[in-house]
């Protein structure tokens, strides 16, 4: 089987094409805008007719989208999450309509949800703001196409080589560099939020049961935890897991997002009925992960 990887190198893509790698008989081609792309891809500026060359070339069974944006103006996070996927989805119907596409979601897409109530994939999207509504118009893209696709809405993912760019990887970062003085202060933003995290090698064997999965799959699986943690548990358990010994200050102004989207927490029953997939590695065992990774995936 051949299997193309868009964002092969990006923190999901990463760790997707390695757990891909170790399936029998599989050859993961890499896909994307990085020098080390064996197969030159730009969802973001190029065009269905030049991508569908490309996919002629690369010839897949599978091709597995880990390409997207979470940061930067409306128009990136558009041309990214939203005109990406659908370029890859013209396009492969043009050059390899028989190929199986896997598309990773988020669950922003859905928006704020209903406190003690688990999100299922039914449930009306509501996005709170440009990347939960680039990364839907990229969801409406894939479900719409008429091919052989799967949209996993992914939660809030955490584990080795989590990026500065998301809260897990930027409080190791602030950890790390305050070491073990007694007086240094981490100076957070508000913590009240509560968010659905799946560690991000949960997240890479979703998609290798998606890409082998026998069958049509259903159009959309949400793939998190299955639980709703506060965001301040997180940062007391980083806390915890680095052994830091100053204080923890917290702006109780915070940020206009978590303000919109106070609760988030997915019902994962679906992606255990037409996967048979269940997240097998705890919070704990994502937070150790990432500590021990020191940025590295």
């Amino acid at each position: 089987m051949r299997i193309l990887v868009l964002g092969h190198t990006g923190y999901l893509g990463a760790h997707v094409a390695e757990r891909l790698r170790a399936l029998p008989g599989t050859r993961v081609l890499g896909g994307g805008r990085s020098p080390a792309a064996e197969f030159p891809v730009d969802l973001a500026a190029g065009r269905p007719e030049q991508l569908a060359k490309t996919l002629a070339s690369a010839a897949p069974d599978t091709v597995v989208n880990c390409a997207g944006a979470t940061g930067g103006d409306a128009v990136t996070l558009a041309e990214v999450n939203a005109r990406g996927p659908a370029v890859l989805c013209a396009a492969l119907r043009a050059a390899a309509p028989a190929a199986r596409l896997v598309h990773l979601g988020s669950a922003a897409e859905y928006g704020p949800g209903a406190v003690d109530t688990r999100v299922t994939e039914s449930a009306a999207t509501s996005p709170a703001g440009p990347y939960g509504a680039t990364k839907l118009a990229g969801t409406v893209a894939v479900t719409a196409s008429g091919l052989d696709a799967v949209v996993l809405r992914v939660g809030n993912p955490v584990g080795p080589g989590a990026p500065a760019s998301g809260l897990p990887g930027r409080i190791a970062g602030l950890l790390r560099a305050a070491g073990p003085d007694a007086e240094a202060v981490l100076r957070l933003g508000d913590l009240s939020a509560y968010r659905d995290f799946v560690d991000v090698r949960d997240v890479a064997r979703a998609v290798a049961l998606a890409v082998t999965a026998p069958g049509p799959l259903p159009p959309v699986l949400n793939i998190g935890g299955g639980r709703a943690v506060p965001v301040r548990e997180l940062v007391r358990r980083m806390v915890r897991q680095a052994g830091f010994a100053g204080r923890v200050e917290e702006n109780a102004a915070g940020s206009a997002r978590s303000a919109r989207v106070s609760w988030q927490c997915s019902d994962i029953g679906a992606a255990a009925r037409a996967l048979g997939w269940r997240p097998v590695h705890t919070l704990d065992d994502a937070l150790a992960a990432l500590w021990e990774s020191d940025g590295a995936v």
